[in-house]
C-alpha cells in the first residue's frame, strides 16, 4: 500500500506540475499576447492542434530553440491534421506539409512546446515539421514537399539563429530515446540540406537588399 500510495502521489504531483506548466503564461504580467490565426511562417495555413497536444510557452524567452526535428507522417496529410486536433492523440507537430503541392499547415505556434519528439527536452528546444508520406515509399516524398520544407526550415533557422547543419536539423529517429524510425532511409538528407542552405542564402540576400 505504501508503494502504491507513493506512486499515486508522485503521479498526482507530476500532473499538477504539468498543469502549472500549461497555465503559467496566463498569470497577470506574464500573459503572452496572441492573435487568433496568426502564423510564424508566411503562407502557412493556421489549423490549431488540440491544446492537449502541446504546452503553452514563451519560446525562446523560456526555452532556447536550437533544433528542427524532421518527421514523416506514415499517413495522409488529412489524417495528420485530424489526429493533431484530437485531444486523445497526445502529440502534435508545429507544421504539417502536404505532398502533392507543398502546402503548409501550422498547427502550433513556434513559441509553444508541441509534443512531437517523444523527449521532453527535445520538445522544449525544437520545432517539429511533419511531411506527408511513408518511410517505405520514396515516391511519396515529393520534390515540391522537399522544397517547401526547405524554405520553412531556412526561415526557422534564421529566426532563432540555428546553424544549417545536420547537428541542428535532425530526424525523429535521431532524438535521444527515439522509438520511431522516421523520416526513414529514403529521406534524402543530402538533397534536403542542399535545399535548406540555398533557401537560407536566398533569404539572407533578400533581407540585405
Amino acid at each position: 500500500m505504501l508503494i502504491g500510495g507513493a506512486v499515486t502521489v508522485g503521479a498526482g504531483a507530476a500532473m499538477f506540475h504539468e498543469e502549472l506548466g500549461r497555465l503559467w503564461w496566463r498569470v497577470p504580467g506574464i500573459d503572452k499576447q496572441r492573435t487568433n490565426g496568426e502564423v510564424d511562417h508566411t503562407g502557412a495555413q493556421w489549423i490549431a492542434a488540440s491544446e492537449a497536444n502541446l504546452r503553452y510557452a514563451d519560446r525562446p524567452a523560456d526555452f532556447t530553440v536550437d533544433r528542427i526535428v524532421v518527421h514523416v507522417t506514415e499517413g495522409s496529410y488529412a489524417t495528420a491534421v485530424r489526429v493533431f486536433r484530437d485531444p486523445l492523440h497526445a502529440a502534435a507537430a508545429h507544421y504539417v506539409i502536404r505532398g502533392k503541392d507543398g502546402h503548409i499547415a501550422q498547427m502550433a505556434r513556434e513559441l509553444d512546446v508541441a509534443f512531437h519528439a517523444g523527449n521532453r527536452e527535445y520538445n522544449e528546444r525544437s520545432i517539429g515539421i511533419e511531411h506527408e508520406g511513408f518511410v517505405d515509399k520514396p515516391e511519396t516524398l515529393t520534390d515540391v514537399m522537399y522544397r517547401s520544407s526547405a524554405r520553412l526550415a531556412a526561415d526557422i533557422c534564421a529566426r532563432y539563429g540555428i546553424p544549417v547543419d545536420r547537428k541542428h536539423i535532425i530526424g525523429h529517429n535521431e532524438v535521444p530515446g527515439a522509438t520511431h524510425t522516421d523520416p526513414g532511409r529514403h529521406w534524402d538528407w543530402d538533397k534536403y540540406m542542399r535545399l535548406v542552405r540555398a533557401a537560407a542564402k536566398k533569404r539572407a540576400k533578400s533581407a540585405a537588399s
